[in-house]
């Protein structure tokens, strides 16, 4: 790489530590990423010791290691996990130190692979991980996920380039969608992040019951709990430690109530579900439940995604990013759910985030679900949003406020 792509990796680690983390001095790390990632995790750990962390670990991970077990391991061991990974994390999280996760997989690294060896073995990985997963989703602490491009990602991304150039074409594209590109890009961030806030407190005042989603293929009512609560941008944990939980994030978000989802949603955009894409896509929904389903491609590994447990089934989030978002306007396609989901509104089957709903952060599973929460061992997201999607408010009379008409936001509001 060049002294501009060493410049521009550098102040992307230090937006990470300063504004997706926010770490505070006497904190400590914990990072999950590729081994790829390593000049990331290298300059990001540097940003965290001058800004006072106490200790930075890693814990690696090999994508063709995992294609090894998938090809190689006995059918029957996809049962069997290991429980030290997740229990450093929750070492981490219990102690109040921040945690870091790098994503950069090849979207087809498991397109050959058995659907239902990747659906077993995510869903006993997902299982042993709930007690990390359920603090983590009540933003117990300060966390991150954030991207790093890999050769095999960018020759999916950009298989129409020559090989030499995928790579730094990807590279480009993050620094753009992560403000690395802009005069100042903490200035940009905190810009960026007061107009978030904004929408935010617009939703919270409005306290809507429901959102209706029209448009091709989709005709989905989403039902809100009371005293639901939006987030977009930086929010605070339970440490007192305000973080930006993704990098990027173009989102404002909160929780459906479990019981009150119906109707149809097309996704429209493939999704990259543990390297293997599940593409043109829709479910039905009745009283919060999948009750139909269909895939081009992938359809037996999304009916067992949604078989993981009973709060598979059901949504956990749903999410509003305007189709005029730095992302949608690439008009890349990057295969990557950090990435794609901040492109377009979406929703999450699985986990609900516990503080989407006032006074439930420290609730067990079945209180949370009196208030309309919803638990699960996985949270999957997918894309539902475009430039054809409208989007209304539902009030508790019965009226309607338009929210989005093709993909844009109704409103002007600023920080």
């Amino acid at each position: 790489m060049t002294p501009d792509f060493d410049h521009s990796l550098n102040v992307y680690a230090e937006l990470l530590v300063k504004v997706g983390l926010n770490l505070r001095a006497g904190q400590r790390l914990l990072i999950r990423a590729p081994l790829e990632a390593a000049p990331l995790v290298r300059a990001v750990a540097a940003h965290a010791y001058d800004g006072g962390a106490r200790l930075v670990e890693t814990i690696w991970n090999d994508p063709q290691f995992t294609l090894t077990r998938y090809k190689h391991a006995p059918r029957d061991s996809f049962t069997e996990h290991s429980d030290w990974w997740w229990r450093a994390g929750l070492e981490y999280v219990e102690n109040g130190n921040a945690t870091l996760s790098i994503v950069g997989t090849d979207p087809d690294l498991l397109k050959d692979i058995d659907p239902k060896l990747i659906s077993t073995a995510r869903r006993t990985e997902g299982m042993a991980a709930m007690p990390l997963g359920r603090l983590i989703t009540a933003d117990a602490v300060n966390w991150c996920v954030a991207g790093y491009a890999t050769e095999a990602w960018a020759a999916r991304v950009f298989p129409d380039l020559p090989a030499d150039q995928q790579l730094p074409r990807l590279w480009e594209a993050i620094f753009h969608t992560v403000r690395v590109d802009q005069p100042d890009p903490l200035a940009a961030w905190a810009a960026h992040s007061a107009n978030l806030i904004a929408r935010t407190q617009y939703l919270n005042g409005k306290q809507y019951t429901a959102l209706h989603f029209t448009g091709p293929g989709t005709d989905l009512v989403i039902g809100l709990p009371d005293n639901h609560h939006w987030i977009g941008g930086p929010a605070p944990t339970a440490i007192g430690i305000t973080n930006t939980a993704n990098v990027p994030t173009e989102e404002v978000f909160t929780a459906p109530h479990r019981a009150r989802v119906n109707g149809t949603v097309r996704a429209t955009m493939p999704l990259n579900y543990g390297g293997n894409l599940i593409e043109n896509f829709s479910l039905t929904f009745r009283d919060g439940r999948v009750v139909d389903l269909s895939a081009e491609r992938g359809e037996a590994l999304l009916r067992s995604q949604i078989e993981t447990d009973e709060g598979a089934a059901m949504l956990g989030e749903v999410a509003l990013v305007p189709h005029s978002s730095p992302i949608a306007q690439t008009g890349i396609l990057f295969y990557n759910t950090l990435f794609d989901e901040n492109a377009a509104s979406h929703v999450a089957l699985g986990r609900a985030y516990r503080n989407c709903i006032s006074g439930c952060e420290n609730l067990s599973d079945e209180e949370f679900a009196t208030f309309g929460g919803n638990s699960s061992a996985t949270h999957l997201d997918f894309m539902i949003g475009s430039a054809e999607i409208d989007v209304d408010g539902v009030n508790a009379d019965g009226t309607r406020e338009p929210l989005m008409r093709r993909g844009e936001w109704t409103l002007s509001l600023s920080g």
